[in-house]
């Protein structure tokens, strides 16, 4: 079965080192979400995979072979970004039709029909398109490329919420009728919850996570109450940070002793994937407010 592998990838800009090491695999059949904060070097990561930037140092590697300036690891990868990379001048059927030049199939079937939910006009010259359809645009020739890797970089940049909701929609569906491996990254975490079945976490230049959406959904839990009492049941418990407000204390933690007793006071609630991502990238300790 086809994999990415990411071994020790490290990226460098002068003195600056954007990842420092990142190691993870991606499989073949998965519905990925990268999650990190502005800045973490997620779309870095994306550009490295379809050599738009080289890593400094370590590797990436399709099926056990380097897909630096390799053109058959690369004609199975397929990046979408907020980058348009196609003259101005050229209509949306252009774009597919050269897509299919390229990448030697099209799903010509898929494309006509998303051109319709979304009333793009193929004829359409993309330099008079807005900031949301030349979203689409790219959108449409991500859903329709036959390839086995897709990257979507903050993929509904400039859609309001119905078109980014059949946006999803359209994504599930394509997904389904043929499997292959969809990575997002984007900062709409509680818009892809339901949408990705694993979740890796960039912070501090590496993966700091690599978790099935579901397992992990099921360990986050918020203690509240007072103080002492929450203390004294998150005892030897790793906790990610605690937030408090006169006597009582609110902690975050994906550890809670779900077999101890709650105290009489103390409450336990789960977190959703929004709350967790903000409880993992942020500072260790306790947030006085």
């Amino acid at each position: 079965m086809s994999e990415l592998k990411f071994k020790h990838v490290t990226k460098q800009y002068g003195d600056q080192a954007v990842l420092k090491g990142v190691d993870m695999t991606w499989a073949a059949g998965h519905l990925y979400g990268l999650l990190g904060r502005n800045g973490v070097g997620k779309s870095t990561l994306m550009r490295i995979v379809n050599n738009r930037t080289f890593a400094t140092h370590g590797s990436v590697l399709l099926d056990g072979t380097s897909v630096v300036e390799n053109e058959a690891a690369q004609n199975r990868i397929f990046l979408m970004s907020d980058a348009m990379l196609y003259p101005a001048d050229r209509t949306v059927a252009w774009v597919f039709q050269i897509t299919k030049a390229l990448y030697g199939d099209f799903d010509d079937t898929r494309a006509a029909h998303l051109t319709r939910v979304f009333k793009l006009d193929p004829n359409q010259r993309l330099g008079r398109l807005s900031t949301g359809y030349k979203t689409i645009a790219k959108l449409i020739v991500a859903l329709c490329v036959p390839c086995d890797f897709v990257l979507l970089d903050e993929p509904v940049l400039g859609l309001d919420a119905p078109f980014r909701e059949q946006f999803y929609q359209e994504l599930l569906a394509t997904y389904t009728e043929r499997p292959r491996t969809f990575v997002i990254a984007t900062h709409l975490i509680e818009e892809i919850a339901t949408l990705i079945d694993h979740v890796f976490v960039l912070a501090d230049g590496r993966i700091t996570l690599d978790e099935d959406t579901e397992s992990l959904m099921a360990k986050g839990r918020v203690v509240s109450g007072p103080a002492g009492l929450v203390r004294d049941y998150l005892s030897g418990v790793n906790v990610l940070r605690t937030r408090s407000m006169g006597g009582m204390l609110t902690a975050y933690t994906l550890d809670a002793p779900l077999e101890t007793p709650l105290p009489a006071g103390v409450t336990l609630e789960g977190m959703d994937l929004q709350r967790l991502f903000i409880e993992l990238t942020a500072e260790v300790g306790t947030d006085e407010d």
